[in-house]
């Protein structure tokens, strides 16, 4: 089973322009729609596309829209009361896939939410997946997720975490107490963790694997390092891949990683070995950013076999 929390959900509107956004000017839309949200929210709706089990946590009253919309779409949801309205995030999309996002905030988060929601997850915890994902709501204290992780360390789920900024740098400076079996960072956050240029990362997957390999070191099991358009890094303590994705016409980024992370842990699922997960990874992160919004891809819109995976000697630099 995959567990997901998402402290900070969102409903996602997305707006496809006609042309180039332009500011100061009045400009067409050619569709628009929304979507109950968040990265946890994204990865259980993956799920249960794929015929996973999945249980959703969040903060949300039990009878709100929200709510209603995830379970009719087949997820279990536990749904944390005191959070507040959800928030409502805009994602503006320009026909050639450049996407801008205007991402909102929810209420603050007091203690008691905080405590609610950490015990919800516990309690849900089983020798499966935990996915501690996206940003955290006002009011919470940076090292939150770390305190989580090191809690469900108690427990026998396996723990992966895909978050950015104070949160992801808070996990990093307590890895010794508190590493995830999984960390999933973009080009970016994996170069805000590691003190590596984010250019030189995307450029050089052999460089975000060697930047990968530092936590991993410090106890990390597995670090997945998506590189955007230059597809994915993964890397063990027994083995540094690579691998590019099949040629995409991107409509939208917006749960592409999400999507990818799942695919991650589908494999996993599956039993497939480093080099098969890594594919299905790259493969659904291309699928989802294929499609408009935050639409998620199902199982026969992916494509593994598509996806070249090379090992990458990290001492040398170069693929072996």
């Amino acid at each position: 089973m995959i567990t997901t929390l998402t402290p900070h959900p969102s409903l996602d509107r997305t707006v496809v322009l006609a042309g180039p956004l332009e500011r100061g000017t009045v400009l067409r839309v050619t569709s628009s729609g929304a979507q109950a949200a968040g990265k946890g929210v994204n990865i259980s709706r993956a799920a249960v596309s794929a015929g996973l089990p999945t249980v959703a946590v969040f903060p949300a009253e039990a009878e709100d829209s929200f709510v209603r919309e995830l379970a009719a779409a087949g997820v279990t949801c536990v749904p944390v009361a005191g959070g507040g309205p959800i928030r409502v995030n805009l994602t503006l999309t320009e026909p050639d896939g450049t996407t801008t996002k205007l991402n909102a905030s929810a209420v603050p988060a007091g203690p008691a939410l905080l405590d609610a929601l950490a015990d919800a997850v516990l309690q849900h915890a089983d020798d499966g997946w935990v996915v501690l994902a996206g940003s955290l709501p006002p009011g919470a204290p940076d090292d939150w997720y770390a305190r989580v992780a090191r809690a469900l360390r108690r427990t026998p789920a396996r723990v992966a975490v895909d978050t950015s900024d104070a949160p992801l740098a808070a996990l990093v400076a307590d890895l010794e107490s508190s590493a995830p079996h999984l960390l999933k960072p973009n080009t970016d956050e994996l170069a805000s963790i590691t003190g590596a240029d984010p250019t030189r990362l995307e450029g050089d997957p052999a460089a975000a694997a060697r930047a990968a390999r530092t936590l991993v070191d410090r106890g990390v099991d597995a670090v997945l390092a998506t590189l955007g358009g230059a597809g994915a890094v993964l890397v063990t303590r027994d083995v540094a891949l690579h691998a590019t994705p099949p040629p995409t016409t991107v409509v939208s980024t917006v749960g592409a990683g999400d999507c990818s992370l799942f695919g991650y842990l589908l494999g996993e699922q599956q039993g497939l070995r480093a080099d098969q997960r890594l594919a299905l990874a790259v493969a659904y992160g291309s699928a989802a950013a294929a499609l408009p919004g935050t639409t998620i891809p199902t199982p026969a819109q992916v494509r593994p076999g598509l996806v070249h995976v090379t090992k990458l000697d990290i001492a040398e630099g170069s693929p072996s």
